[in-house]
């Protein structure tokens, strides 16, 4: 069902409005470069020699530097003067593939901008108890193939924070949350990424109150293989996925460089995912898609683990507002199907099923009540019959209409402290 489209494409009228795009800067006179090197040495060795309990702070102004930072300190603050008023930038990168890089727990960073490094913008690789809090990532030259694959990116962490903060043009995702387990993602704002939001391989995720605009997927939740874990319990909901539009501009052979442009939110592989009360709208593919590995087009040349699940289980969608979108699906699968479906000035419904299913748990041809696909609300749905290349598609949404049990708030150490 998916094809990968690669365009590098023009900034957007919000990101222009924002500043992210076809931003120019003056040279930087020796001078600054000078105040600039020393600005950095001095960052890197407070990073270094920071405490428990200690508070790195950077104040307001624009610092060009030349190699990533990295902390490796438990119990850190990290505080910048403001989003828009400290601002990292990396444009001259020479060492290090990450803007910043983090390896420690029970720390924050905020307060602060980190634009146009040469790979990931803020990698967090372990640990616990993590608040990312009023953070941009951003590439200021627009959405392009040679910009870092993430964002904000934790891996392999647990107690996960992660509010009003920004991500844009990243070549992959935006804000991308991996192999970890309790997470939230709220109030935060994605556009012009590849993916705007993805949580990955995850257990136990919040991601509400955000808005996912101009990405090629607006919200993402997948499930890898040959990964540490499978990931499962995800709650998607109050979020503005509006207008993922973008021409995909992911580098060959990665995950998400089948990502169909237009997709609103895609869940692929994961079960127990819950999406309800988002507005959803103008994804010219379709406002939700739910699909197998099977039909992605992206399996790995070492094979795929033998516990690995490919199918998606207990997905439940209800209570959102579906408008517009699925008029012009990207690929020419897709289109071929909305013409045969709904004629040439149709439009896909605002539910897009491969019709992958794991055959071996049927009973009478029918999945288990508690792993079924549910979408409530009398929205559309569209059975794709992947697994025989769209040979008899299926707008019956008679098997769809069930209830599955909701899943519980996410709770993590951030949050029960605020209560």
């Amino acid at each position: 069902m998916y094809k990968a489209i690669r365009a590098v494409a023009l900034c957007g009228t919000i990101s222009a409005l924002l500043g992210a795009c076809g931003k120019t800067e003056a040279p930087v006179s020796a001078e600054q470069a000078s105040a600039d090197a020393a600005f950095q040495k001095k960052l890197q060795e407070q990073l270094l020699d920071a405490k428990p309990g200690s508070v790195v702070e950077i104040p307001a102004g624009t610092y060009h530097l030349t190699s990533g930072l990295t902390l490796r300190g438990n119990g850190v603050t990290v505080r910048g003067a403001g989003m828009d008023k400290t601002i990292l930038s990396f444009k001259g990168q020479v060492t290090g593939p990450e803007g910043m890089l983090v390896y420690a727990s029970n720390f924050t960073i905020e307060g602060l901008t980190i634009e146009d490094s040469k790979g990931d913008g803020l990698k967090i690789n372990d640990g616990d108890n993590i608040t990312i809090r009023k953070v941009k990532v951003q590439w200021t030259g627009g959405s392009k193939v040679s910009n870092g694959a993430y964002g904000i990116y934790p891996v392999k962490t647990r107690n996960v924070l992660i509010e009003d903060s920004v991500a844009i043009a990243a070549s992959d995702a935006g804000i991308y949350v991996g192999q970890s387990n309790g997470v939230v993602v709220r109030r935060c704002r994605a556009e012009q990424n590849v993916a705007g939001i993805e949580i990955e391989n995850t257990i136990n995720a919040d991601v509400y109150d955000n808005v996912a605009t101009n990405n090629t997927g607006g919200i993402l939740v997948f499930n890898m293989p040959n990964l540490s874990q499978p990931g499962h319990s995800t709650r998607v909901y109050k979020n503005k996925v509006d207008k993922n539009n973008l021409g995909n501009f992911a580098a060959r052979g990665t995950a998400v460089a089948s990502v169909p442009a237009g997709s609103g939110i895609v869940i692929n592989s994961n079960s127990k995912v819950e999406i309800f009360d988002n507005d959803v709208t103008d994804n010219q593919t379709a406002n939700v898609i739910i699909s197998s590995y099977h039909s992605t087009g992206y399996y790995t040349e070492k094979g795929v683990a033998a516990g690995y699940d490919p199918y998606p289980k207990a997905i439940y969608v209800y209570g959102n507002r579906f408008k517009g979108g699925g008029d012009s699906p990207d690929g020419l699968d897709l289109k071929a199907l909305k013409i045969a479906m709904y004629g040439i000035s149709g439009h896909l419904p605002d539910v897009l099923w491969d019709g992958y299913v794991d055959t071996k748990l049927l009973v009478k041809g029918v999945l288990p009540a508690e792993q079924r696909i549910c979408i409530q609300d009398g929205v559309d749905v569209l059975n794709a019959d992947g697994p025989n290349k769209y040979k008899n598609p299926s707008k019956d949404t008679a098997p769809f209409r069930c209830e599955l049990a909701k899943l519980p708030p996410v709770t993590i150490t951030q949050l029960a402290a605020q209560s």
